[in-house]
């Protein structure tokens, strides 16, 4: 049985010497916040790393710039009648004038096939970069955006032209257009997306790149458009005269 003065430290509990020093509020440490798993090797936009950030901004971007109206053409620089007159002579004088471009990608829209020129250019910037991750990230959005049949979809007005140029009707949900590629080259396509490359997409852009040549081009050298940047060249060289 203990004794008294036994009891009375049992009952006391430990020790001074034995409790941990006592910290202040001010010096405590704040909690540690939660941390998350990362998720950066799913392409879901589940989490709020710095790398899916930048991914949901540059999908933005490149949504947006495609919904974006194109400039007048007294916005652009006027091409000269030489070179609307070279536009006729072949479809590559076309495509390597970025007046040409302007134009000739107008007259897509009118036709609904705005896409194959907006794949085009995207290739374009594609092939012009260095940077691995861009890379990686860009040709992703290209796939996402003209290839895959899992394309996200973009609201538009119904009874509209494709991207929504009205103002009324009800809202409905269109799929982004694809590019007509064949079986084989969206084959190919999707192997060598496995480990993307600034040259992944170069057989479905030729093959686009054939197309507008073909179906669309002879269509744009007689539309009204075209006729009318003619006839506006040859009364400015009959006014010099």
């Amino acid at each position: 049985m203990p004794t008294p003065p036994e009891a009375e430290k049992q009952h006391a509990g430990p020790e001074e010497g034995d409790q941990p020093p006592s910290t202040s509020s001010r010096d405590a440490a704040p909690p540690a916040p939660p941390r998350r798993s990362p998720c950066c090797l799913c392409w879901c936009c589940c989490c709020s790393c710095s790398w899916n950030e930048e991914r949901r901004r540059a999908w933005r971007a490149s949504r947006e710039s495609r919904l974006q109206p194109l400039p007048s053409c007294e916005a652009c620089a006027t091409p000269s009648p030489e070179e609307v007159r070279s536009w006729a002579q072949s479809f590559d004088k076309l495509m390597h004038s970025p007046a040409g471009r302007s134009v000739f990608r107008e007259f897509l829209r009118t036709e609904y096939s705005e896409e194959n020129m907006l794949f085009w250019l995207a290739c374009e910037e594609l092939k012009a970069e260095a940077n691995q991750h861009v890379v990686d990230e860009k040709a992703r959005l290209i796939y996402e955006d003209y290839v895959s049949i899992l394309s996200p979809k973009e609201v538009r007005r119904a009874g509209t032209g494709v991207g929504g140029g009205g103002t009324s009707g009800p809202l409905t949900a269109a799929p982004v257009p694809q590019v007509s590629l064949d079986s084989r080259v969206r084959e190919g396509v999707n192997k060598k997306m496995q480990e993307p490359s600034a040259h992944t997409f170069d057989d479905a852009q030729l093959q686009i790149y054939t197309l507008m040549h073909r179906d669309s081009y002879p269509r744009f050298l007689s539309s009204p458009a075209y006729r009318a940047l003619l006839l506006r060249g040859r009364s400015t060289s009959s006014s010099e005269a």
